[in-house]
């Protein structure tokens, strides 16, 4: 069920209400774009049922899903409709329109062409764990997890989340891996990774379907350049790719974890294999680099290696909380109260592969 995983914990004051939520999501349903509407986003059932549950409860575990639908227009159509109209104009009237008056003809095309465009669906899972307090989006994309994360803060009244913060960067613990050829016990490395150089050049190495136990990797690593993909496999049982940002692509459940299954188990069967191997792959991962961390008030974390010191250096932002309250990817204290910075990279992750992404 998910392909990509980005990690939020759960902020401590939230009170989970399976009932409210589902009463919550109900009022914001998935429609279909209207005939001159862009894009409609909104909650279907997870099992797919009509008139279904919009939030399903498997095992203590919920799950949710988020459906998008948007408008295919392609700029050049839309451009082509546009210098027609201009060119009318010109011969009628003998003038050039202006910049408002081209961006006011835009926007009529715009309006004629959209009846007429194709659509484009995708849907996001979310996993929601009431009890470990953790929020797993199935998505690659910052941006849409932001959008995720707005709408169950508007749905859910004092659901506040934040990005799940280790002691040990994500990048510095895969530089210290490839290095020594050594994962952390649980893990092994595959045959892929993505090193980045952090001067101006900007340099880029990547390996695919290649062993990355030689010198090269450990001179490029010497040299600067700092991983930012790393394929791992988790006790046999799940493969997936660390990124610099603490997300994981490509995820995959091994055929050991399948080999008991039935074909036929459905969507309980599906939810319960799934969030039982992520439940202990997940604390797995985070103890690997080091554990949770709690940052203090404007404070980075003292992770203890050099590369990650490197790559953290003045990363340190500032929060604006939402309208709600809630603040988005913003450490909190032990009292369950967001801090006040935010601490890691100064923006998210390049996503390189949207179309890879289900949502």
């Amino acid at each position: 069920m998910f392909k990509n995983m980005i990690f939020y914990r759960i902020s401590e004051a939230w009170q989970p209400d399976l009932v409210a939520l589902d009463a919550a999501l109900a009022k914001q349903q998935f429609e279909q774009c209207g005939a001159t509407q862009e894009k409609s986003t909104g909650w279907v059932p997870p099992r797919g049922e009509e008139h279904g549950a919009m939030v399903e409860s498997v095992g203590g575990q919920w799950i949710l899903r988020l459906m998008s639908e948007s408008k295919m227009l392609p700029a050049s159509v839309l451009n082509r409709k546009v210098d027609e109209k201009l060119a009318h104009i010109e011969a009628q009237e003998g003038r050039k329109p202006g910049k408002k008056e081209k961006q006011e003809l835009k926007d009529e095309c715009k309006l004629d062409l959209l009846p007429m465009a194709f659509t484009k669906q995708g849907g996001l899972w979310i996993w929601l764990d009431p009890q470990a307090r953790l929020l797993v989006l199935d998505t690659s994309s910052q941006g849409r997890a932001d959008e995720v994360i707005t709408m169950l803060v508007e749905a859910s009244p004092g659901f506040a989340v934040a990005l799940i913060d280790t002691q040990n960067s994500p990048q510095g613990a895969m530089s210290a891996w490839l290095h020594s050829y050594d994962a952390p016990a649980g893990f092994s490395i595959d045959q892929e990774c993505e090193l980045k150089s952090a001067d101006e050049s900007k340099a880029v190495v990547r390996y695919a379907r290649h062993p990355l136990g030689i010198d090269e990797i450990r001179e490029h690593i010497d040299q600067g350049k700092l991983p930012t993909k790393l394929a791992l496999t988790w006790d046999d049982r799940v493969s997936f790719v660390l990124t610099e940002g603490l997300q994981l692509k490509k995820v995959s459940l091994l055929d050991v974890v399948m080999e008991g299954a039935s074909e036929d188990g459905g969507f309980d069967a599906d939810v319960a294999i799934a969030t039982g191997e992520f439940s202990q792959l997940i604390p797995d991962l985070i103890q690997a680099l080091g554990g949770e961390g709690r940052t203090e008030l404007g404070q980075l974390p003292d992770r203890g290696d050099k590369p990650a010191a490197a790559a953290l250096k003045g990363a340190v932002a500032p929060i604006k909380p939402t309208s709600q309250g809630a603040v988005v990817g913003q450490p909190f204290h032990a009292s369950g109260k967001p801090g006040g910075m935010q601490t890691g990279p100064k923006s998210a992750p390049v996503d390189n592969d949207p179309d890879s992404s289900p949502f």
